[in-house]
């Protein structure tokens, strides 16, 4: 059920471990690292793949990051890690040891990425290209939202695919991909298996987290304010995130 009013903060990460087995599946953008204008230009403490790796073994290694960029693009940043993970929305999933969960995904028509290309550089959106999918950023120019969605809602309807909306940016994927569909995956598979999953993020896309979270025993955790959302607790920021986490 969706919660509208203001929510509490979460009990205590060691408090919660004492009582159950915990499996922690975190989104990147807006929980780990604060949002930035583009996708590259955010600011990523230099320890923290090392972080949590320390974290994962803590909790057994029953830790994913689960993100809408590609997996590719989180190791740019991060680094090589060590930890399990989910990119593209939580479609390439890869566990800690860098072995594939399921099939790997097939990658956009080039018909439509070309369009794409074509559409963000005539109208002063930033394109972040993945392997799975793609997305229009307008976190500089938010006026450029209408124009970007309706473009990818019509893009979308010709190649069969999807649009997903989130904080100044609208992304296309193929169907059916999302952060609930990764959590679902991880908790089939030790070492997750038969733990209690808790799905922390801040954006539209983590409420499919929260709610495998939920189905599954767990819950979710927004970072931010912002309603209706599926979460049990909320964290005001990513400071408050990094010092739960203790990382």
């Amino acid at each position: 059920m969706f919660e509208h009013a203001t929510l509490s903060p979460p009990p205590s990460l060691p408090d919660l471990c004492r009582e159950r087995p915990v499996a922690l599946f975190l989104d990147f953008d807006g929980t780990l690292v604060d949002l930035a204008p583009t996708p590259d230009s955010i600011s990523v403490p230099a320890t923290m793949a090392d972080d949590l790796a320390t974290l994962s073994e803590r909790l057994d290694h029953r830790l994913a990051l689960v993100s809408g960029r590609a997996i590719p693009d989180l190791q740019r940043h991060l680094g090589p890690l060590r930890v399990a993970r989910a990119g593209s929305h939580g479609i390439a999933r890869e566990l800690a040891d860098g072995s594939a969960l399921g099939e790997m995904p097939a990658a956009l028509p080039e018909e439509a990425a070309a369009s794409l290309r074509t559409f963000a550089a005539e109208h002063g959106f930033a394109l972040e290209e993945k392997p799975h999918g793609a997305a229009l950023h307008f976190r500089i120019d938010p006026g450029l939202e209408p124009a970007g969605l309706a473009y990818a809602q019509q893009l979308a309807s010709v190649h069969l695919l999807e649009v997903k909306r989130g904080k100044s940016v609208i992304e296309l994927v193929r169907p059916g991909v999302s952060k609930e569909g990764a959590v679902r995956a991880f908790m089939q598979v030790a070492p997750f298996a038969g733990a209690v999953p808790i799905f922390i993020g801040d954006d539209i896309t983590d409420e499919d987290g929260f709610r495998a979270a939920d189905d599954l025993g767990g819950f979710g955790i927004l970072v931010g304010d912002r309603t209706p959302t599926r979460a049990r607790y909320q964290l005001p920021d990513t400071a408050a995130v990094h010092d739960w986490l203790a990382l």
